[in-house]
C-alpha cells in the first residue's frame, strides 16, 4: 500500500502542471482543494491501470529525488504545448487590441492576477469552449496514460523533445494569428485609408476619426472572425495534443 501511495504522488507530478498552470483549466476560478483532489484521483487511476510501469519500479534504487525531477520535467513538457497554444492566441489578440486601440482596455485573469488583452481573452475562451466541446479532456487523459506506458517512473524525457517544441512553437503562432487575420486586415485597410485622407485633408482630426472607425469596424468584424475560426481553434487544440504525443 505504501508503494502504491508513493507511485500515486509521483505520477501526480505529471498532471499538476497542466491542471494548475495551463489553460483552459486556469481560465476559470477553481478551488485549490478541487484541483488537488482531481489530480490525485487521476493519478490513482493511472497507477491502477499501469502497475508494471509504476508500482513495480524500484524508486529507491533510482533515487527519489531523480524520480521526482524526471516526473516534473515530463509534466512540464506535456503541459507546454497547450500552454503555448493559448499564449499564441493571447499574442494574436494583443496585436488586434493594439491595432484597434483597445490596448487600454485590459482585464485581470483571476487565476494569475495578470492583466491580459481583451480580444486575446475572447480567443482563449473560444478555444477553451472548443477544447471541452470536443474530445479534448478525453484525449488529455489518454496522453497521460500513454506517457506512463512509454515513460515509466524514473524514465527521462527523450532527447528530441526540444526539437519538437521548437518546431511546434513556430507553427502554432502562425496558426493563432490566422484567428485574428481578418480583423487585422480590415484594420490595416482602414489605417491606410485614414493615412491617405490625412494627406489630402490635413485639417481633419484623423486620429480621433480613426479611433472611432476602427472601434466600430472591430466590433463588426470580430464576431465574423470568431464564427469562422471554429475549425481553426479545433485544429489548434488538436495540434497541441498531437505534439504532446510526440514528446513521449
Amino acid at each position: 500500500m505504501q508503494t502504491w501511495c508513493v507511485a500515486v504522488l509521483l505520477i501526480s507530478l505529471r498532471i499538476v502542471p497542466a491542471l494548475a498552470f495551463s489553460p483552459p483549466f486556469t481560465l476559470i476560478r477553481i478551488p485549490a482543494l478541487v484541483r488537488v483532489m482531481l489530480c490525485i484521483s487521476l493519478s490513482a487511476w493511472i497507477v491502477s491501470a499501469h502497475p508494471a510501469q509504476t508500482t513495480a519500479v524500484d524508486v529507491q534504487r533510482i533515487g527519489l529525488f531523480a524520480v521526482v525531477l524526471s516526473e516534473l520535467v515530463i509534466g512540464l513538457a506535456l503541459a507546454l504545448p497547450i500552454q503555448l497554444a493559448f499564449a499564441a492566441l493571447m499574442t494574436a489578440g494583443r496585436a488586434v487590441d493594439l491595432q484597434a486601440g483597445y490596448a487600454f482596455a485590459m482585464i485581470a485573469d483571476p487565476s494569475s492576477r495578470a492583466h491580459l488583452p481583451l480580444i486575446g481573452m475572447l480567443f482563449a475562451y473560444a478555444a477553451a469552449m472548443i477544447f471541452f466541446a470536443t474530445d479534448g479532456p478525453a484525449d488529455l487523459l489518454a496522453i497521460w496514460s500513454y506517457s506512463v506506458e512509454h515513460l515509466p517512473l524514473g524514465t527521462a524525457l527523450g532527447g528530441d523533445a526540444l526539437n519538437v517544441i521548437a518546431a511546434y512553437t513556430g507553427a502554432v503562432f502562425v496558426m493563432a494569428f490566422g484567428a485574428g487575420g481578418l480583423v487585422l486586415l480590415v484594420l490595416f485597410l482602414i489605417d491606410g485609408s485614414i493615412a491617405l485622407m490625412s494627406r489630402t485633408l490635413p485639417q481633419m482630426n484623423v486620429m480621433f476619426l480613426g479611433f472611432q472607425v476602427k472601434s466600430i469596424a472591430t466590433l463588426v468584424v470580430l464576431p465574423i472572425a470568431l464564427a469562422g475560426s471554429g475549425a481553426l481553434f479545433a485544429r489548434l487544440m488538436r495540434f497541441a495534443l498531437d505534439t504532446m504525443l510526440k514528446l513521449v
